[in-house]
């Protein structure tokens, strides 16, 4: 990635961080599968940076129209917009972006070497536009989402941000801040964001509960039920459908071994009890 993402900081409010399960390696080469997407993506970026003159609006406008004839593609390129978008506002709310960042970016992402001029131009355009990360946000709910609450494509950027918040080994107090009101702004309820901070921050002896999303005390089979719809709703070929990148899916392996170990968790508790 540019050089501009690669400077130092140093912080000291933080969220303790919950370890990271393993990340699976999906088969294949990255961007074989995914060439398409960014060689339509450069050029986008390359028609907007070219004549942006209201950043966020233009952004957006431009990824309506050019992929409106492709809704599968446009869905793949709003959510890559909105992530790289709002990478950029977080880093800018936080102050300055580490190389720990710019990794975990490249987690989610696999630029092609062709393109990353591209991507730093798209970052820059957000990171310089005087509109709020707010707006950005609200334009991006708009692009990226069902219209309804709880949005899964949402929770999925949502998510996507909190990944590149803790890769420096903390979630900094500017940065927690930043994801509460996107988690707002997108219509993720309160319950809806304690399951996703918990997968990323240790938020001590309630956590497998609030993983799950569900209320302790709720009988077997309902932790079961709900534990089986969020493996449902976590499986690749339902994260590839829902128009994520193809890198996604390491997350996404992140997201379900936190699932996992949260209903085994709760599993061997009942049956010790």
């Amino acid at each position: 990635m540019p050089a501009f993402f690669l400077r130092h900081r140093s912080r000291t409010s933080r969220l303790p961080l919950r370890h990271r399960p393993g990340l699976i390696e999906p088969p294949g080469s990255h961007y074989e599968a995914d060439m398409s997407i960014w060689d339509r993506l450069g050029d986008f970026i390359a028609r907007v940076s070219s004549s942006a003159s209201s950043g966020v609006a233009d952004v957006v406008e431009a990824v309506r129209t050019v992929f409106s004839g492709d809704p599968d593609l446009r869905r793949r390129v709003a959510f890559s917009v909105a992530m790289i978008a709002l990478s950029a506002k977080m880093a800018k709310a936080d102050g300055i972006v580490t190389q720990d960042e710019v990794r975990a970016f490249q987690e989610i992402f696999e630029v092609p070497p062709s393109e990353t001029r591209n991507v730093a131009r798209l970052y820059d355009i957000a990171k310089q536009d005087v509109a709020g990360f707010e707006t950005y946000a609200q334009r991006m709910a708009q692009l990226c989402g069902s219209g309804h609450a709880n949005c899964m494509m949402l929770e999925d950027i949502l998510d996507g941000l909190f990944h590149i918040a803790k890769a420096d080994g903390l979630i900094h107090e500017r940065e927690g801040q930043f994801l509460h009101r996107i988690a707002e702004i997108f219509r993720i309820d309160e319950v809806h964001y304690e399951a996703i901070l918990s997968r990323h921050v240790n938020l001590g002896a309630a956590d497998p509960y609030v993983v799950l999303g569900i209320e302790r005390g709720k009988p077997f089979e309902e932790i079961r039920k709900r534990y089986r719809k969020l493996i449902s709703d976590n499986h690749p070929d339902r994260l590839i459908a829902r128009g994520l990148p193809q890198e996604f899916i390491k997350i996404a392996t992140s997201r379900v071994a936190a699932i996992n170990a949260a209903y085994e968790m709760i599993e061997r508790g009942l049956r010790h009890a």
